[in-house]
């Protein structure tokens, strides 16, 4: 791509920054999930141990990062709210699972969106990059027939250079939007599971929470 123009150039560079930026996201991302996947387990097993959510609550920072940790923040944060009213028995009970649930759906809310974050990136990568290279291919050949027009030759010899190296531009454009497809549906498949983990520990927080102070 030595003799590429520089609209060429400038579409290579651009794919080349693309596929770069998709990589980074792509081993960012499984490593936060591989992490995320291992720490939720430890914390299920720890929360099935815990017979004192207060207690349980100051050790919760140890598994920061699981999604899991804000839910039961947030839940817990609902129910200490609550059961600072005593009931007309005289005792702390809760009087709002409607708020408890509310709390907890709202942190899943946002433990999802901390999970999906960059993902969009991989999206438009993907979407995009083909599109890019298919443009520095167009233009390649462009220059390569305006560059036979101007010499008056051609030859074979002449033109396969020129058509070659535009070619290049469609190449790269698939290098770079192939993995971060293959990325962003794996990644995909991988939230549906968070999100799964997610419901499932809500309604555990909800059932213990309607048997122990209901």
């Amino acid at each position: 791509m030595l003799h590429a123009g520089p609209v060429s150039k400038m579409v290579l560079l651009i794919l080349a920054v693309f596929s770069l930026l998709s990589w980074v996201v792509i081993i960012r991302k499984a490593l936060l999930y591989r992490g995320s996947r291992g720490t939720s387990e430890r914390f299920r097993e720890a929360f099935k141990r815990s017979t004192d959510w207060r207690e349980f609550k100051q050790q919760v920072e140890k598994y920061s990062l699981s999604p899991l940790v804000g839910l039961f923040v947030a839940g817990y944060g609902e129910v200490t709210y609550q059961l600072r009213q005593v009931g007309q028995d005289g005792r702390p009970q809760l009087r709002s699972m409607e708020a408890v649930e509310r709390s907890l759906q709202r942190a899943s809310v946002v433990e999802m969106g901390r999970l999906e974050r960059s993902l969009g990136g991989l999206a438009t990568v993907a979407a995009v990059s083909p599109f890019i290279g298919l443009f520095g291919t167009v233009w390649g050949i462009i220059d390569a027939f305006r560059g036979i027009g101007a010499t008056g030759n051609a030859n074979l010899a002449t033109v396969a250079p020129g058509i070659s190296e535009a070619l290049v531009a469609t190449a790269i454009g698939l290098v770079a939007a192939i993995p971060a497809l293959m990325a962003y549906n794996f990644f995909q498949g991988q939230l549906k599971q968070f999100q799964t983990e997610l419901d499932d520990f809500s309604l555990e927080f909800i059932s213990l929470s309607e048997r122990n102070f209901t």
